[in-house]
């Protein structure tokens, strides 16, 4: 639970950066973080999504079909050839026998929860120096957003229609304030005056 008036939202991190931090985790034999925020990056799902996904998921194929736990919807992606090798990567070296068991547990052998993720995370800030100020299972899906629209360039419109249906938001303005880009435009009208 957050206190009142304070500010929960997530940010999300540079994308180079985030690729970067997934190999400092592999190098570092965090393999299941180093997957986790791939994961997270790459598909942009919620952390409820994440925690559910199995290794069968993960390398069954260059698809992952699954039902979003919030929406109830469909939700289809690709897997990216790349990341798929690092899936596989962690997968191996984790020593996992049974591809039907969960990706992201505990050391307990349970589906770890959403807080001890943030703990980590935040843990992880601190360790790696990220520059970022509110970090969380969030950004993950926020670092997804700003690369698909940072890639679109002159056709970032035509993204946030893209991303707003990836994401089940009722709008591309909803998608624009969520991933931060309306209050940038916003700060850049302040900026703009000169004395």
């Amino acid at each position: 639970m957050s206190l009142k008036n304070s500010n929960t939202t997530a940010d999300y991190i540079e994308w180079d950066a985030m690729v970067d931090l997934v190999h400092r985790l592999y190098n570092d034999k965090m393999y299941r973080f180093s997957l986790l925020v791939g994961c997270g990056s790459f598909f942009g799902l919620r952390v409820s999504d994440l925690r559910s996904l199995t290794w069968q998921q993960l390398l069954g194929g260059t698809h992952l079909s699954l039902i979003e736990k919030k929406t109830g919807k469909r939700r289809d992606i690709k897997i990216n050839a790349a990341f798929q090798r690092h899936i596989r990567d962690c997968y191996n070296a984790l020593n996992i026998e049974h591809a039907d068991e969960f990706c992201f547990l505990n050391r307990r052998g349970n589906v770890i929860s959403t807080q001890s993720i943030n703990r980590e995370l935040k843990a992880i800030k601190a360790r790696y120096n990220l520059d970022v100020e509110h970090f969380s299972t969030h950004s993950f899906r926020k670092t997804f957003g700003r690369k698909v629209v940072d890639s679109a360039g002159e056709r970032s419109e035509m993204a946030l229609i893209k991303l707003s249906e990836i994401f089940n938001h009722s709008s591309p303005m909803i998608t624009r304030r969520y991933l931060g880009l309306r209050a940038q435009e916003l700060e850049e009208v302040y900026n703009s005056l000169h004395f």
